[in-house]
């Protein structure tokens, strides 16, 4: 597919796969639109359930090349008008990219392995559920080389933890291990190994893919809407939302399965139409 990941999908649940551990999962320019298109293919196809991203190697993702930063690419040069303009309208198209995670009608689940650093805890806060394993940590690497972080991580780490934990680990660049991680919330678990941690995630990726994917798809948006709304507005949301997608088909399909404690059969999603 591309020099970045792998995905594979088994029944519903997709996994994709950081697959660069000679160069510690960096992301370079192409990495962006590659995970977006991957992301919104998934979602446009409807038959995915759920998404786990996982890695290789010894740590999940050390982000963004540091040769990018230093190379005269047109991407970041700001020194005219026009050229920030440009720098903005890029910078837009990468945010957008994180962003095809957190807008997936499909729950995703981050398992981070060793180090999550800079544009990777970008990445990870764009998505639903964390995981980690003991040796796990997490940074704002960006602070240390002279520039706020400016793929999500600033607007959505506070959402997950507390303020002043958001605020110092933006201000300071310090490394939050995985014991602390699970104490502030930004992770739901922490496994001894990565072996153990992809087993986790696959096994809660198969629970929730077991569940109604209308419901699901549902749950979602009520909960991104919610986070970044009131609650009036939010609760206004949900009624046209629950009308939109209110199914008693669906519910009689899970009720029955719910009491047979058997699997239930639910239809895919429809797929997104062309345009």
């Amino acid at each position: 597919m591309n020099d970045f990941f792998t995905l594979d999908t088994r029944d519903t649940v997709a996994h994709l796969q950081l697959n660069r551990p000679e160069r510690l999962n960096t992301m370079a320019p192409p990495f962006f639109p590659a995970l977006r298109d991957a992301v919104r293919a998934l979602n446009d196809a409807g038959t995915a359930r759920v998404l786990v991203i996982s890695s290789t190697g010894k740590h999940f993702c050390a982000g963004m090349a540091l040769d990018v930063f230093a190379s005269d690419d047109a991407l970041f040069a700001t020194a005219t008008p026009r050229a920030r303009l440009g720098f903005q309208e890029a910078l837009r198209r990468l945010i957008d990219c994180f962003s095809a995670l957190d807008e997936a009608h499909f729950p995703v689940i981050c398992a981070v392995q060793g180090g999550c650093i800079g544009g990777a805890l970008d990445l990870a806060t764009a998505c639903d559920i964390r995981l980690c394993s003991a040796d796990a940590f997490f940074t704002v690497q960006e602070i240390h080389i002279g520039m706020m972080a400016d793929l999500g991580v600033l607007q959505r780490l506070a959402k997950i933890v507390p303020q002043g934990v958001a605020r110092a680990m933006a201000y300071t660049g310090e490394r939050v291990n995985a014991e602390r991680a699970l104490a502030v919330g930004l992770v739901n678990a922490v496994l001894p190994d990565a072996d153990a941690l992809l087993a986790h995630a696959m096994q809660l990726a198969r629970e929730i893919a077991a569940k109604s994917p209308l419901a699901i798809a549902g749950s979602k948006l009520a909960l991104n809407h919610a986070r970044d709304h009131g609650t009036a507005a939010s609760l206004q949301q949900m009624t046209l939302l629950q009308s939109a997608i209110f199914d008693t088909d669906e519910m009689a399909t899970a009720i029955a399965a719910w009491k047979a404690k058997a699997a239930a059969g639910f239809a895919a999603l429809a797929p997104a139409a062309k345009v």
